[in-house]
């Protein structure tokens, strides 16, 4: 039997490149129920608290815009995400890994009101050769995993203080800029390094489904360690968003069960 992380303000940090994983069940319900431990997740979806179904749904192989614009939980899977430092296979249009979300997901989850994210967000903070604090929702274990990633981005032996000046923020009850969906900044497990070492796809003027290529200076060394800890990165997908990182953690299970391999 597979034991999983409960999770707490004082939990113990998961690294969930290594985390023993079970086999033989549907990967999607698996990477559900092993990031985020007590959600109830079965065949047919997620049942909330109140009841109410969140439904697997089918991936129906949509058009890729129609898929972003309202997923289903299966389809929140399509792309799958690349654990080695791959920026190559952001360049077929609409790969995305993650960037579908499904919002009543992350409401339950997180908070579906500004009021209530506020009161689950927790200050966590970096310094040394460079400070910079970020305000993470305590829920699901996300800002116990920041402060362990944080521990080991200061750990690194490279040079991760530009990563950390200027960073451009975390918590902000917004929609996501040119669209109606909530942006995760909203749930309270999202933030950007600094803007200037990593692109995002809006800025080069170009259009959805030909985002091109940009040049990022966010270090491997530190996509690596959030990833450990269940951060996804903006730099992979093909509508790039270099200094964006979000608390995905099924993300990164669901890339493992399907054979992706650790770095």
């Amino acid at each position: 039997m597979i034991t999983t992380p409960v999770w707490a303000a004082d939990c113990t940090p998961v690294d969930f490149l290594t985390l023993p994983l079970p086999s033989g069940d549907d990967p999607v319900v698996t990477a559900l129920r092993v990031a985020y431990p007590g959600l109830t997740v079965d065949a047919q979806g997620v049942t909330l608290a109140d009841g109410s179904l969140i439904a697997l749904g089918e991936d129906r192989s949509r058009d890729p815009a129609a898929r972003l614009a309202n997923p289903t939980l299966r389809e929140q899977f399509h792309d799958i995400y690349p654990l080695r430092f791959d920026l190559n296979a952001r360049m077929d249009a609409w790969h995305d890994p993650g960037r579908a979300r499904v919002e009543p997901l992350f409401a339950a989850l997180y908070g579906g009101t500004e009021q209530a994210v506020r009161a689950s967000l927790r200050k966590v903070a970096i310094s040394g050769k460079a400070s910079a604090s970020f305000l993470i929702s305590e829920r699901h274990g996300a800002a116990c995993q920041m402060r362990a990633a944080l521990a080991g981005v200061q750990a690194l032996t490279i040079d991760w203080a530009p990563a950390f000046r200027n960073v451009a923020g975390s918590f902000n009850w917004r929609q996501i800029a040119g669209t109606s969906r909530m942006s995760t900044h909203s749930y309270g497990i999202a933030f950007d390094l600094n803007a200037d070492l990593g692109g995002y796809w809006r800025w080069s003027k170009r259009p959805e489904g030909n985002a091109g290529p940009y040049l990022n200076r966010i270090p491997q060394d530190v996509v690596q360690v959030f990833e450990r800890h269940g951060f996804i990165w903006g730099g992979k997908w093909h509508h790039f968003d270099g200094m964006h990182f979000e608390y995905r953690p099924e993300v990164i299970l669901y890339a493992r069960l399907m054979g992706q391999a650790a770095p």
